[in-house]
């Protein structure tokens, strides 16, 4: 059994009250069995699990466990990097949050995941400078020669969004598929033949931009520059994203283990 099985065990369509028997196979399951089981994988992978659950969109709570339990794996390891180390004792568990903040959400994107939309800002409208065609009328006459334009700010609905203020995190190239079509190749072959997409690497999504995560950092402090960022805080950041990946294998395993 692995995880993406227990997701419909926390949306159960009915409980399937009836007189028949249960399957009696020593080997089966039941659903007590599972619960147990399911318990058992989160007492002994409790980040993998939680951050699991959190990326399904299961549990709130379990998100927010996982975001925790990562902000204090960072605050045992972050002093390894020497601008970390250097943050002011208040300051670097905020630092660390954030950051574990920004690694969740990249470690849970997928090509089915939306996005704010950088146009509007989440609102579905854009202010806009238009003109429109004003008419005075002298002597209770509109005529030609009365017609003025006029400069008004109005709300216009935002077109990369639609009016909806998400955007998909679809690649754009391959849409989600992670495939492309290779130009190079198919001219040379005579036939349309796929790659993996050049401009998402094959996941099928874009990623969080590091920048985006050393711009909330900087509202805490600005002990950080954008050069010390990408030499020697980024790695550090990029192995927080890796550790969910680590904590999920590592819960699947256990998971395994408990119910083989």
């Amino acid at each position: 059994m692995n995880l993406e099985n227990t997701v419909k065990y926390h949306f159960a369509k009915s409980t399937l009250i009836s007189d028949s028997p249960r399957a009696t196979a020593s080997d089966s399951l039941t659903g007590t069995d599972i619960m147990a089981a399911m318990g058992m994988t989160q007492e002994r992978a409790a980040m993998g699990y939680s951050a699991f659950l959190g990326k399904m969109g299961i549990s709130q709570n379990d998100r927010e466990r996982a975001i925790s339990l990562l902000a204090e794996y960072a605050l045992t390891k972050c002093d390894k990097v020497a601008a970390l180390r250097k943050l002011a004792t208040g300051v670097k568990p905020l630092v660390m949050h954030q950051l574990a903040t920004f690694a969740f959400e990249d470690y849970s994107r997928s090509a089915a995941s939306v996005k704010q939309c950088d146009c509007c800002s989440g609102v579905g409208f854009i202010q806009a400078d238009v003109f429109t065609n004003k008419f005075r009328k002298p002597e209770g006459k509109m005529t030609v020669s009365g017609m003025v334009k006029v400069k008004e700010s109005v709300k216009v609905l935002c077109k990369k969004c639609n009016g909806a203020g998400t955007v998909s995190a679809a690649c754009s190239d391959c849409h989600g598929r992670g495939k492309a079509v290779n130009q190079d190749l198919t001219e040379k072959q005579g036939i349309p033949v796929l790659a993996d997409c050049k401009r998402c690497g094959g996941r099928g999504y874009e990623r969080i931009p590091s920048t985006e995560a050393h711009a909330a950092v900087c509202q805490i402090t600005d002990a950080i520059s954008l050069d010390t960022w990408k030499k020697s805080v980024k790695p550090f950041y990029d192995q927080l994203i890796t550790k969910f990946d680590i904590e999920e294998a590592w819960a699947e395993a256990q998971l395994k283990q408990i119910t083989r």
